[in-house]
């Protein structure tokens, strides 16, 4: 099957007309039919040859090697249970990325996939293990105590992706190995498939794996090579996850859910779960994702902004949530999803909000250090597969105003609204025009017209038409919006309904606030755009694991 090839049901723009819709539905039933065929001979093709092999086997070597059966997986314990079972029972596994050259001459246990296998000769063959990123190239040698030909034969047959278990002994080559991570190799003594891989696969890990530059550079030498686009990655995405860069990626994404929590965890901050399902919009507008409620009308959360902040006027006094985000916007863009990661913040101010500016400076700064000191090799693995510059940021974060951003760029020739919202063009522009001046690439821009932000954002106390807000940019794009919130209740409800908000589907929220609140603020970060701006990646969608948008909610 092609990697080109895409999933009905799945498409990257919507169909037209009925017509194509159904001409298309025929065409994928005939191709799956077609496909399911093509795995069926081929599994019995493999099944046979097993079973060929298995008669051919004589003597105490077949016991080396072979299919794992289901009763032994079962939680056996017992080395009597099988040859699998006899063969692990009291051995301690060994991560494929822990094997180097000190544990030469000892042996080990591993388990992971079938990269690729290279047959030699009757009496030899290579194969590559890959565990979680990290790779290690097994030798498999015709050998009176361990290994038969038959077990070379059955070496050679193994599917790519299959899962298999091997028992050898570490040994150390005196030249390098280009084709795997790690520096060793495994000498072979036994080595069993646990679960066995289709034949075929919808997309190659290594095609998957390819740079952009490496296809360019393959094509300028005259050899095409497969190139796997979003959608078919998206489609089959148990697949795709498996490369390098995507391990790398999502293992960075970890980290910074982590550094978020344990900061601000030290800063005396307290992790809170609000609900998702709300009666009301929580920032305004009509992009909201409405549902029945039993028999109520209600809507997934846009944020957890009207809960956040009922915790602090509950004496909280500092919180902070990681959780999912819904916006039904029809935004087909590199960088917005329908459902997202928030990581979202809400503090007392004492004096000004500047206190939640110096809360991101300190928090991102520690963010972006953390991530290059503990992530080199992954964010090599990303930079291998999608080039990038490391993110260029200054130990105290710059601040602009937004109109001393908006004079930046009408000095450059940008037509813009001094009191309108910046358009992705306008932030681009100006994130390159701060890194030509200022020399970083992250930069926070304050004081946004009021007009542009959500209800419960502050007025200026010094010009109405401003706001106590601010945005945070990475490589000019946006990734916070922050803004001290108002905490009159009576001035709350006047801004809801200047918005357009039902003042009834936010009572309990307003209520919260005649109770006696601090003044407060907080900001509200994309998981996914952070990790995709700091890797200098091109679309959202490489950094949500299944990502959902206007046209895909599966799998």
């Amino acid at each position: 099957m092609s990697s080109e090839s895409e999933i009905p049901g799945s498409p990257s723009v919507p169909e037209d007309e009925d017509s194509s819709k159904s001409v298309s539905k025929k065409a994928a039933k005939k191709e799956a039919a077609k496909q399911e065929k093509l795995r069926r001979r081929q599994e019995a093709t493999a099944a046979s040859a097993m079973s060929s092999l298995a008669v051919e086997e004589e003597g105490p070597l077949a016991n080396n090697y072979g299919d794992v059966p289901l009763n032994e997986l079962q939680s056996v314990d017992n080395p009597e249970a099988g040859k699998w079972s006899a063969a692990v029972y009291g051995k301690h596994w060994t991560e494929v990325g822990a094997l180097i050259d000190s544990l030469k001459d000892q042996e080990v246990l591993i388990r992971g996939r079938v990269h690729t296998t290279r047959p030699v000769s009757g009496k030899l063959a290579f194969l590559v293990v890959r565990d979680r990123g990290f790779t290690v190239q097994c030798v498999v040698t015709l050998n009176p105590d361990y290994i038969s030909r038959q077990m070379v034969k059955y070496v050679a047959s193994l599917n790519r992706e299959s899962i298999v278990d091997i028992v050898g002994v570490v040994s150390v080559p005196g030249v390098a190995i280009k084709g795997a991570t790690q520096q060793v190799e495994v000498q072979v003594r036994k080595l069993y498939c646990v679960n066995k891989a289709m034949p075929t696969l919808p997309i190659n890990i290594e095609d998957a794996a390819r740079s952009e530059a490496e296809i360019e550079k393959a094509l300028k030498e005259g050899e095409q090579l497969v190139r796997v686009n979003q959608d078919t990655r998206l489609n089959y995405r148990v697949l795709d996850v498996r490369t390098p860069a995507n391990q790398a990626i999502f293992r960075i994404q970890s980290q910074v859910g982590a550094i978020f929590r344990q900061f601000l965890l030290s800063e005396g901050f307290v992790e809170i779960h609000t609900p998702k399902l709300i009666a009301g919009s929580s920032e305004g507008g009509s992009a909201v994702f409405k549902l029945d409620y039993k028999g109520q009308s209600a809507c997934l959360a846009q944020s957890p902004q009207l809960h956040k902040q009922m915790s602090i006027c509950g004496d909280f006094g500092r919180v902070f949530e990681i959780g999912p985000v819904f916006r039904a916007e029809n935004s087909f863009t590199h960088r917005h999803l329908c459902e997202f990661t928030g990581l979202d913040v809400e503090m007392e101010i004492k004096k000004h909000y500047s206190e939640v500016m110096d809360l991101v400076d300190r928090l991102f700064v520690a963010m972006f250090d953390t991530l290059n000191e503990k992530c080199k090799k992954e964010l090599e693995a990303v930079a291998k597969q999608y080039q990038f510059e490391s993110l260029k940021y200054k130990p105290k974060t710059l601040r602009l105003t937004f109109e001393e951003g908006v004079q930046m760029l009408k000095d450059a020739g940008v037509e813009i609204d001094p009191l309108g919202d910046l358009s992705t063009e306008a932030e681009r522009k100006l994130g390159q025009l701060v890194l030509e001046k200022y020399d970083t690439e992250f930069y926070i821009l304050h004081r946004y017209p009021l007009a542009v932000r959500p209800f419960y954002t502050m007025p200026c106390h010094d010009n109405p038409i401003y706001s106590n807000s601010f945005d945070v940019f990475i490589r000019g794009e946006e990734i916070i919006s922050g803004a001290q919130r108002v905490h009159v209740p009576e001035f709350l409800a006047e801004r809801a309904q200047a918005c357009g908000i039902d003042v009834a589907t936010i009572a309990t929220y307003i209520d919260s606030f005649r109770y006696g609140a601090p003044p407060h603020g907080g900001l509200g970060v994309g998981l996914e755009r952070v990790v995709m701006l700091f890797c200098g990646l091109n679309n959202i969608r490489k950094t949500s694991l299944y990502p959902r948008d206007p046209l895909r909610l599966a799998p």
